[in-house]
């Protein structure tokens, strides 16, 4: 299934969509104004109200109900988009025309435990073969929706949307987006590319059942994949600014046990932060069709 959600700005795709899940959106950033009148004299008559500086920041509530407000765009400042796993730096063969521009940046695996995915003998020989035939295999590379939880450490910013009822996320990368369903738990209609998250709160942190994924999306640039039989549970705990996230993957198919991710989010603090558009299907047409077009001599 491809994205298609990408024929208006996000922003007004984010308040459709917040509408449509009725949720009360609250600001994403900002401080309190100063105090007026602060060292006035007794009886002095008050200072004249002063208009709000164009830009000043409005006031960020700490919790929405009962819940700590995990307004704001975030992304993750890491490598875990090219390997999950541990890897050094190396050059890219098919792209040496772009030097060191097109090398892989080194990274430390955010894998828990031995920091390695534990697939069974059949899963890890198909990661091979997606590795070979990358960067044409990788789903991102096809502008195809990136799944759960690759969508959010890609390296483009997200935005979550909360309210008092259902959670949004709106993903910059092809414009994903996915509806965390806070009420009564309700099943896929149909496997996707996202699949379909339950959500609820323990504590601080909100904790999101997904499942109904298709067998398509990939973990990251290495060639990590899965089955339709996936399952992951996310964990978002608010430390600071900033998100703690985990995710705890299962795939019976794939995996011989479960494994888990973790890794900072960061809010953009920016006082003009927002989320712009990357509709990539035009970038990857000739990657798809190129071969169909028609021969000239």
């Amino acid at each position: 299934m491809r994205n298609r959600f990408t024929g208006a700005m996000v922003a007004a795709s984010i308040a459709a969509a917040a509408a449509v899940v009725s949720l009360s959106v609250m600001p994403i950033a900002g401080q309190a104004p100063a105090a007026q009148g602060r060292g006035r004299a007794a009886g002095a008559p008050a200072a004249p109200a002063q208009p709000a500086a164009r830009g000043a920041a409005t006031p960020r509530p700490a919790r929405i109900g009962n819940a700590p407000n995990i307004n704001g765009i975030y992304q993750a400042i890491n490598s875990a988009n090219w390997n999950l796993e541990d890897h050094p730096a190396q050059g890219l063969t098919n792209f040496w025309q772009l030097g060191a521009i097109a090398a892989i940046p080194a990274g430390m695996t955010v894998i828990e435990g031995d920091g390695k995915i534990p697939y069974k003998p059949e899963a890890a020989k198909q990661r091979e073969a997606n590795r070979k035939g990358w960067p044409k295999t990788d789903p991102e590379a096809k502008c195809y929706m990136p799944g759960i939880p690759r969508a959010n450490y890609m390296p483009y910013p997200f935005q979550i949307v909360q309210g008092n009822k259902d959670i949004l996320f709106v993903y910059e990368f092809a414009s994903s987006n996915r509806i965390v369903h806070m009420g009564a738990k309700s099943e896929s209609p149909v496997d996707s590319w996202m699949g379909w998250a339950n959500g609820k709160w323990e504590g601080n942190t909100l904790v999101i059942d997904n499942d109904g994924f298709n067998e398509n999306s990939w973990f990251d640039r290495a060639g990590n994949h899965h089955s339709n039989e996936l399952k992951v549970q996310e964990r978002f705990t608010p430390r600071g600014d900033n998100l703690w996230y985990e995710a705890n993957i299962t795939d019976p198919q794939t995996f011989t046990r479960p494994w888990k991710i973790s890794m900072y989010l960061y809010r953009k603090m920016e006082p003009n932060a927002q989320l712009l558009e990357f509709k990539c299907v035009e970038f990857s047409e000739e990657l798809l069709y190129g071969d169909l077009k028609k021969k000239t001599e």
